[in-house]
């Protein structure tokens, strides 16, 4: 009898131990953010609804329309925030992930003025802000004396790229006796051709892809200084499709990046990230992106977008399997970038037919930042900072897949590359 109690006290200790350790290493999770009217009627509580509570936070109201919140936790995810409507007072929240934490930036429309606190609720996990109105002349003394939040200084890698030390060394044969170091640019639309738009925030597509090209650009050539880069279009510029990908045969490109920004009209919740290499359409959302993408042709040849055959397809997939390894290694390490140090929902890895990626004779992947059509993600996406985290990610990709390159030329002595 002593002994089945003993055993059934271990067994109780251990459930304990491990229920322990599963709550010290769980995911904080931030699902979304509501709206309340404080019962006084003097203003409102915002709740932060977290699974548990974050470690610390930082407030700052840097100007009368503003008030910014630094939330600190370790690996806070965000990856199904819902955000809260939009009301006349509120015009929108806009999430920034940095390290160990998230930044949370409130817009107010005008006329609306609040001073802040920050409080536990009662529950232990959800953080709430008070929000009481107060005169103008009161927000502009509390915008006097707030600095604002600039969310890139909580980010250690944005301008500095390290090397990191975990890099996959398992690879497989490619080119041989061909270099590694002319990567072409490719900013998306261009010119008559604006892309895919958000007409009521006035944005275009062709601006943000210019825009985030540019800046994977500028850390190539800061930071691996040996690396060509070209551009199909520095401007804004008209490109024929077949013309972008040609620019990388001319110049004897070795990786080829064409960079766009999504669209879906008819679903403004949708968001997240896509990265395509060429081929077969083997989703519903991969032939709306091909289609969308080749129907550039219409500006150029008039109305008939292009469609490559199945059959020249898996032609191209039969005489081309030392590109397409290295394009699928390729988009698979910008979408690992993405979800994991960007932050961003990734909707994966897929292929397409897309003619911009069909005219270049070398490794080429199509990447979509983010929905245009969702409100939050084109906020973030025009925005300064939105722009310099998804270039960094494009650029840390890149980076980590020449050191696989160049590290399996020093220790080998062949081209090589993995697709793993």
């Amino acid at each position: 009898m002593k002994r089945k109690i003993i055993t059934l006290l271990l067994l109780c200790g251990s459930i304990l131990l491990t229920l322990q350790a599963e709550s010290l290493y769980a995911q904080n999770e931030l699902n979304r953010i509501s709206i309340a009217e404080r019962s006084d009627g003097k203003g409102y509580v915002v709740r932060n609804h977290l699974s548990s509570m974050v470690d610390s936070v930082k407030i700052e109201q840097p100007s009368p329309d503003r008030i910014q919140m630094l939330l600190f936790a370790q690996e806070l995810d965000t990856l199904n925030f819902r955000y809260p409507p939009q009301t006349g007072t509120f015009n929108h929240f806009d999430l920034f992930p940095v390290d160990n934490g998230m930044g949370v930036e409130i817009s107010l429309s005008a006329g609306n003025y609040f001073k802040t606190r920050t409080y536990p609720d009662q529950n232990g996990r959800d953080l709430l802000l008070a929000m009481e109105r107060v005169s103008s002349t009161e927000i502009e003394q509390i915008a006097a004396n707030s600095t604002e939040i600039d969310f890139t200084d909580y980010i250690a890698d944005i301008h500095g790229f390290a090397e990191d030390e975990e890099i996959d060394n398992s690879f497989l044969r490619i080119r041989d006796n061909q270099e590694f170091n002319v990567i072409v640019l490719d900013a998306g639309h261009g010119g008559k051709d604006p892309g895919t738009e958000n007409r009521s925030m006035r944005l275009q597509e062709k601006d943000i892809a210019l825009a985030v090209t540019l800046k994977v650009g500028e850390y190539i050539k800061e930071h691996i200084p040996d690396v060509e880069v070209v551009y199909t279009r520095t401007d804004d510029t008209f490109v024929p499709l077949s013309e972008r990908g040609l620019t990388a045969t001319r110049n004897k490109g070795d990786l080829f990046v064409s960079i766009h920004v999504n669209a879906a009209p008819n679903s403004p919740s949708a968001h997240g990230t896509e990265t395509f290499f060429l081929g077969l359409a083997r989703s519903k959302s991969a032939l709306e992106v091909m289609k969308r993408e080749n129907s550039v042709v219409d500006l150029e040849n008039g109305p008939g977008s292009l469609e490559l055959s199945e059959e020249e397809l898996l032609v191209y997939e039969l005489t081309n399997t030392g590109n397409l390894a290295i394009s699928e290694r390729i988009a698979s390490m910008v979408e690992d970038q993405f979800k994991n140090r960007a932050q961003r929902r990734s909707r994966g890895v897929k292929q397409a037919g897309l003619e911009a990626l069909w005219h270049a004779s070398t490794p080429a992947v199509l990447i979509e930042l983010g929905f245009l059509s969702n409100p939050s993600e084109a906020r973030f996406l025009n925005s300064d900072y939105g722009q310099t985290i998804m270039a960094s990610a494009i650029f840390r990709a890149i980076r980590d897949f020449k050191l696989e390159y160049d590290r399996s030329i020093r220790g080998n002595g062949e081209r090589q590359a993995s697709n793993e």
